[in-house]
């Protein structure tokens, strides 16, 4: 049976190992702006949107631990997908008010992606999606590349304050 995974299925939530869970939960929220919907002594669930939880982390086996050395096999991002560039740019805003460092940003074509780590060195990529009509030029190719940026560029042009 080699039929394609239906179309509408989603990765619902990323589930990570802490060192220290009040200071990852610290970071989910203050400086991402999830919400926390449950938090236990060993673990913490977040979210956005009243949605159970995206984000859920854990101390089970990783209390006090390091993050993985380069060069081995794991996790090298999760990316949360904003619904447009003024809420990409408000979290890119929330990130410079906390001083927390930006590692990179690219604009891929189909997308505008902004990369950093979190305090246990796990990648997350904040992210919108262009119109899916820009995804393809007239032929069918997709419209992929990886053109670095300066991320203050996104604050350009809000007329509000973050």
């Amino acid at each position: 049976m080699n039929e394609p995974i239906h179309p509408e299925v989603r990765i619902g939530h990323v589930h990570l190992r802490v060192a220290d869970l009040e200071r990852a939960t610290a970071f989910y929220r203050d400086v991402l702006g999830f919400n926390v919907t449950v938090y236990r002594p060993d673990y913490a669930f977040l979210s956005a949107g009243g949605y159970h939880h995206h984000v859920g982390l854990n101390t089970w086996r990783s209390e006090g631990g390091t993050p993985p050395p380069e060069g081995h096999t794991g996790l090298a991002h999760f990316a949360v997908l904003y619904p447009d560039r003024r809420e990409l740019a408000r979290a890119v805003g929330r990130l410079l008010e906390h001083g927390h460092p930006i590692n990179g940003a690219q604009d891929h074509g189909v997308s505008v992606a902004v990369y950093l780590s979190d305090p246990d060195g796990n990648g997350i990529e904040l992210c919108y999606d262009r119109p899916r009509q820009e995804w393809f030029d007239e032929k069918g190719t997709p419209n992929i590349k990886a053109e670095p940026f300066d991320p203050r560029e996104l604050l350009e042009g809000l007329k509000e304050p973050l």
